[in-house]
């Protein structure tokens, strides 16, 4: 057996790579600073029209995440699918994907959380002298101080390019113990995050729409730019 063994790591594309560091460098320093600094209040990212909305947020709310298996998920599925897509399309596309999706996602969350506004008050904002039921204060404050965060929305969207450009490549899924083909496994993402969307369950903090948004974006990036199937893989 070879004493030499090669890093897992070592492969990494230069974009993918520094994402990951750039994430696992949020994802400590929320702990880390805790209540001295916090970091969700300023880098997650807030509906438009709330007080605590700031603009750099559209960016930093992708760095962001809400526990280790929110950034274990994000983070494997940028590892496993990142850097064949980054030498698909280079690093500058790539890079240019990943925040135009992550941009898309917040953009359709927004879209969703100002028709429910809108259902609840007959605008898209709202003016703080009026007065509210508390049922409809209670639905506000959950629009306007609830923070959106993760890389789902970005990391959905490279989903959705690799299972355009690499259709028939097999992969596994956690507990199912047969590979299956990327373009039944993204459709089938897309539809499990539109009916979980549509039905909000109780309980259900997921920004299920977001992820809808950067999958959007990432079909669009993709038929955009005109990249084609790689015609000497899969």
């Amino acid at each position: 057996m070879s004493q030499y063994r090669q890093s897992p790591f070592a492969n990494l594309t230069p974009v993918v790579k520094n994402l990951l560091i750039l994430n696992i460098i949020f994802f400590i320093a929320t702990y880390v600073l805790g209540a001295r600094f916090d970091m969700v209040r300023w880098f997650a990212v807030f509906y438009f029209d709330s007080p605590f909305f700031r603009p750099w947020q559209v960016i930093t709310y992708m760095f962001m995440h809400g526990g280790i298996a929110h950034i274990f998920f994000n983070m494997f599925a940028l590892f496993m699918f990142g850097p064949i897509l980054e030498y698909s399309l280079g690093s500058k596309k790539f890079f240019n994907l990943y925040f135009i999706c992550g941009i898309g996602a917040i953009l359709l969350q927004w879209l969703v959380q100002a028709i429910e506004v809108h259902s609840l008050v007959g605008t898209f904002t709202i003016n703080m002298n009026q007065g509210f039921s508390p049922e409809v204060i209670g639905k506000l404050e959950a629009i306007y101080n609830g923070p959106v965060l993760g890389a789902s929305g970005a990391v959905f969207g490279l989903l959705v390019a690799f299972g355009m450009l690499y259709p028939n490549m097999e992969l596994f899924l956690f507990f199912i113990p047969v590979p299956i083909k990327a373009k039944y496994i993204v459709p089938g993402y897309i539809v499990i995050e539109l009916w979980l969307g549509v039905a909000q369950y109780g309980g259900d903090n997921v920004a299920h729409f977001a992820h809808l948004g950067g999958a959007i974006f990432g079909f669009l990036m993709i038929k955009l730019w005109g990249v084609k199937k790689p015609n000497n893989f899969f």
